[in-house]
């Protein structure tokens, strides 16, 4: 199992396309994977959940993963995050 904190750095934080974007890429991996903030750990496969987390411009989150593609799903994640979710700033 792997544990990573990311600060989310886009303007808009983890809103409706992000989390899209994040739980696409989560989707893609066989680990499972989740994302916490404030005691609050949600499914990061489930946009629902990954939009309740609210996590707006520096919001510290913690992604974690447990399973055999663990290393590279935790490796994308945080690319995208601080890839600003592939949008302009």
């Amino acid at each position: 199992m792997i544990k990573e904190n990311v600060e989310i750095i886009n303007e808009l934080g983890l809103h409706a396309r992000a989390s899209t974007k994040l739980t696409q890429i989560a989707s893609g991996f066989s680990s499972e994977i989740a994302i916490t903030r404030n005691g609050k750990r949600v499914n990061a496969k489930s946009i629902m959940g990954v939009m309740m987390l609210a996590a707006a411009k520096g919001s510290v989150i913690e992604i974690e993963a447990n399973g055999p593609d663990e290393v590279k799903a935790i490796n994308a994640l945080k690319a995208l995050i601080n890839n600003y979710f592939d949008e302009s700033e």
